[in-house]
């Protein structure tokens, strides 16, 4: 359709501006950071435009795999891993599932939806903005290096493991996923009689 290639003509240009931008402006890391960015909004955008539930799945992959690019720049390795592994492989797995087992609803991604969730998101994003542009003070001076990171993922990794910090909650945590997503197949697979009324039922008859 003309407005499908529209929308992906003008976010791919949208896209190479943002990485071109950073590149100027920051060099290489400054190119890694609009990859980044490009990736977390672009994926979002094209999560909610799409109507394929694998399409969309996969813009939602790239908007997570952008977050962890921030992650790793912030030196926050850690988190860059749990966001891969948690909501990589199980929170998007588990929405993919339950997605995928529901009956589908033709009316959920009509374009006037869509559209009108664009503007909020494009108004809200918009304002900040406007406001952050307002407070901050663009100054042209040189910052210092930043301090080296200390990486701790091996101190977290252990206290995951250990028997007296987090190594219930982490198994929780797994509990509550797999319990969501039995619960997803449970409801796909209940047939229509079971969302029926008996009452009504016995009247009918």
């Amino acid at each position: 359709m003309p407005v499908e290639r529209a929308f992906y003509v003008v976010l791919c240009l949208a896209m190479l501006a943002g990485m071109g931008w950073g590149l100027s402006t920051g060099g290489v890391h400054g190119l890694v950071f609009g990859g980044c960015a490009a990736m977390t909004l672009g994926g979002g955008l094209v999560c909610i435009w799409e109507r394929s539930v694998v399409r969309s799945a996969f813009a939602l992959l790239a908007t997570f795999g952008g977050v962890a690019g921030l992650f790793l720049l912030l030196g926050a390795d850690f988190l860059a891993m749990a966001q891969i592994l948690i909501y990589v492989g199980g929170i998007l797995a588990l929405i993919l599932f339950g997605v995928m087992l529901s009956p589908p609803d033709m009316n959920e991604r009509k374009l006037s939806r869509i559209g009108l969730g664009l503007l909020g998101v494009g108004g809200a994003f918009a304002w900040v903005g406007a406001k952050v542009a307002a407070t901050v003070s663009w100054g042209s001076s040189a910052l210092p290096p930043p301090a080296a990171t200390q990486s701790h993922a091996r101190e977290i990794g252990v206290a995951f493991l250990a028997a007296d910090q987090y190594v219930v909650a982490f198994e929780l945590a797994a509990v509550v996923l797999t319990v969501a997503l039995v619960a997803a197949v449970y409801i796909a697979r209940r047939k229509i009689a079971d969302f029926e009324d008996p009452a009504e039922s016995r009247g009918n008859a």
